[in-house]
């Protein structure tokens, strides 16, 4: 019994000496985002905990609201949807013309979890646009899709863990169209090499650190066309996917 007692004096002095570090860290930088307790800010550059804020919007649907408000995010409300054993939503929106996002979607009318919308406009902010002037000079307007809702479990499964489309808070993601013309699909131009290879890449590894699970060509075949991305609740230090 001793020894465990020690051992857990040491797990709790080292989670002790590790909030520490990252206070001193977060204010030595001035990067609140870093710490797990600040509020998220949708307008701050990625911190070491956005991620998680993002997926703990889920629980929270007024907070993701006021905070797509707060960064100048236009949206309108979807009714709620209930259908089957696990299906449906209470908080998904589509995001309206003009405000701080400028990409547009096709297929148009797209609607996600409200912590999809939050995570795809730091996606665009933080990620694709400097992606998509570093690799082409040009910026993103338009992302393709194979949507977000979809009633069903796992790869379409008839038993089994249901997939986070039922509940709308995923989305997959087949391509981009930029200003310049340019066109990048995951399907055509994920083993091509070149710049819209590396732009995939670092587009899907940039997703990251904001859904809970990136999946991408990488993982395996039945993703060989789309970035599958998702806002999945795994608990406040729950594990995150990025393949």
């Amino acid at each position: 019994m001793r020894t465990i007692r020690q051992a857990i004096l040491v797990v709790i002095a080292f989670a002790v000496l590790l909030l520490i570090f990252f206070a001193i860290y977060a204010a030595v930088r001035n990067r609140p985002q870093d710490l797990p307790w600040t509020r998220l800010d949708l307008g701050q550059p990625i911190g070491a905990f956005t991620g998680r804020k993002l997926a703990g919007l889920t629980d929270n649907f007024a907070e993701c609201r006021a905070l797509l408000q707060q960064a100048g995010v236009r949206y309108t409300i979807l009714p709620t949807v209930q259908a089957g054993e696990r299906c449906g939503y209470a908080d998904a929106l589509r995001f309206a013309p003009g405000g701080a996002r400028r990409i547009d979607f096709t297929p148009a009318r797209l609607g996600v979890s409200c912590p999809v919308a939050a995570g795809l406009a730091m996606w665009e902010w933080n990620v694709l646009q400097p992606a998509a002037q570093k690799h082409f000079g040009a910026r993103v307007e338009r992302i393709e899709h194979l949507g977000s809702y979809s009633c069903r479990r796992l790869y379409g499964r008839s038993s089994g863990d249901w997939s986070e489309h039922a509940t709308a808070d995923a989305i997959d993601v087949t391509g981009f169209l930029l200003s310049d013309g340019t066109h990048v699909g995951v399907l055509e131009d994920w083993e091509k090499g070149g710049a819209k290879a590396a732009f995939l890449r670092e587009v899907r590894t940039g997703g990251c650190k904001l859904f809970s699970t990136v999946l991408s060509p990488d993982y395996n075949a039945a993703h060989r066309d789309h970035l599958h991305l998702d806002q999945a609740t795994r608990g406040e230090m729950g594990w995150r996917a990025c393949r």
